[in-house]
């Protein structure tokens, strides 16, 4: 029926089909490439962002590819001495002291300490008496975290006070003030760097008009525990910002609990895609999701979709392959192009063209005479 080239050429082709569906998986790897940190490295370090540039860069440099890279090893020692030099930390420091932000520890430590004293509550309280006194705009909801500052305070000082007296009975209480009140400072933090949502900046406003007479944060400190893991997790303001809902920020701070301070660095590469799959961390393992990242969201989505002990098996495989050049990455992503309905297609047409008639000739006598055969009749036993 078919010429012999053609049935030679029906059996490669099916044979080429059959090897893509059976390394699919591979081939989804052997597709995928490797980010290059040193471009973003280089434009932070441009912008003077220099602690982002080296949680980013430090985040790649745990992998060979790059940690053997002569390049990427001086980028990193620039990065790092900058970082170390007197100057640049008596900068900080004073940033913190008089903005109460800073990218950097010494300089978050300093704006920390200026709030939890209450220095920071007024310093904000009355920057926002001279606005409105000048008749420029007050910022409601920084005038909301510092009066809610005072409260908590307040509280502090009283638990305190009733710690001394009970000889310890209060110090449950002398805790949960100061989660509130770190809490606090943390929201305020956030809404300096623009990164508070309008949705908890909603909660704080309303909050703040009954904490006085109250002296309770309401459904305010439901989110608190989540704020204080995210805003002691480097990069984690950038990831309050971006929370939706109570949910969403629980999302995040269970993310940047199991990811600490490489949180920033795969959130800026895989987003909400990063945040999904670390909700599987304990079944995916976090050095696997980390190895992911280093692909992007690509690597993410794979991982996921196949799971930890096949990802890691195929890439594993797959930087033992040694090729160059844009010929194979174009083959490769070429042929996972091919819908798997037409891969399928060929095998099945191929099988048939192979195999002899006479077979599909006996298959279809042996399924006649089955269809043939008179079915028996079973009498059911008669009445006695």
């Amino acid at each position: 029926m078919f010429k012999l080239p053609f049935k030679l050429a029906l059996l490669v082709l099916a044979a080429v089909s059959a090897g893509i569906l059976w390394q699919q998986t591979q081939l989804l790897v052997l597709a995928l490439t490797r980010i290059d940190p040193l471009p973003d490295a280089r434009a932070m370090l441009a912008e003077e962002r220099y602690a982002e540039a080296a949680d980013y860069l430090s985040f790649f440099m745990d992998y060979e590819y790059v940690n053997q890279n002569s390049e990427a090893q001086s980028l990193y020692q620039e990065i790092s001495s900058k970082r170390e030099s007197w100057g640049y930390q008596l900068n900080k420091l004073g940033e913190g002291l008089l903005s109460g932000t800073s990218d950097e520890t010494i300089g978050k430590v300093a704006g920390v300490a200026t709030d939890f004293f209450v220095i920071g509550d007024i310093r904000d309280l009355a920057e926002q008496g001279v606005n409105l006194a000048q008749g420029e705009e007050v910022d409601e909801i920084l005038v909301a975290l510092a009066t809610l500052g005072v409260v908590a305070s307040t509280a502090q000082v009283a638990s305190g006070a009733g710690t001394v007296a009970t000889g310890g009975v209060a110090a449950p209480s002398v805790v949960g003030s100061t989660v509130v009140k770190s809490g606090l400072i943390a929201l305020k933090t956030a809404k300096k760097l623009g990164k508070l949502p309008p949705w908890l900046g909603k909660a704080i406003v309303k909050t703040a008009k009954t904490a006085k007479q109250s002296k309770s944060f309401g459904a305010l400190t439901d989110f608190l525990s989540d704020v204080n893991t995210l805003a002691n997790t480097r990069g984690g303001f950038k990831l309050i910002g971006n929370a939706e809902n109570a949910a969403d920020l629980r999302r995040m701070a269970k993310f940047a609990d199991a990811f600490g301070s490489h949180s920033a660095t795969i959130y800026h590469i895989g987003g909400g895609v990063a945040v999904d799959v670390a909700q599987r961390s304990e079944k995916l393992g976090n050095e696997t999701i980390k190895l992911a990242t280093t692909f992007g969201q690509g690597g993410l989505k794979l991982l996921d979709n196949v799971g930890a002990l096949k990802f890691t098996k195929f890439v594993s495989r797959g930087t033992k392959i040694a090729y160059k050049g844009d010929f194979f990455d174009l083959l490769v992503k070429l042929l996972l192009m091919v819908p798997t309905w037409l891969l399928y297609f060929f095998v099945i047409f191929g099988a048939v063209v192979w195999i002899p008639r006479r077979m599909f000739s006996a298959l279809g006598r042996q399924l006649y005479h089955g269809s043939q055969k008179p079915s028996k009749v079973i009498n059911s036993p008669k009445a006695t």
